[in-house]
Parts: structure tokens; C-alpha cells; sequence
């Protein structure tokens, strides 16, 4: 997922996608630690995405408070 598919979602859509994003990094740091991951990118990714969508929603409040 991009930043010009995550910019057109609503607030509510990237709360929810950040949430899935966290809780699939967790089990992903969960497999980590306990086997093999099948694609270790995974995490980066992941982590990636948390970052971008907590990056737009920084954005979004500071152009309300403005």
C-alpha cells in the first residue's frame, strides 16, 4: 500500500488498517522469536506502514489545529 492510497482513505480507514498492521507485526515478532519466518521482509514492511499511516494522521491533526 502506497501514501496516495493511504491519503485517500478517511480517518477511520487508517485507524483501522494501523491497527491490523500492529497486530500483524506482532504476530509476525512472535514467529520471529518462536521459527522461521517464511519472508523476514515482512517486518519491514510492516513496520513501514505503521510509520507512513502515524505520519498521515500526524498530518491530518496538525492542518486541523492550523
Amino acid at each position: 500500500m502506497n501514501a496516495t492510497e493511504l491519503r485517500e482513505m478517511s480517518d477511520e480507514q487508517l485507524q483501522l488498517t494501523l491497527n491490523e498492521a500492529a497486530e500483524s507485526l506482532f504476530r509476525l515478532r512472535l514467529q520471529a522469536q518462536t521459527e522461521r519466518l517464511d519472508a523476514p521482509s515482512e517486518l519491514l514492511r510492516h513496520r513501514r506502514l505503521i510509520a507512513r499511516i502515524k505520519t498521515l494522521q500526524r498530518e491530518r491533526e496538525l492542518a486541523e489545529s492550523s
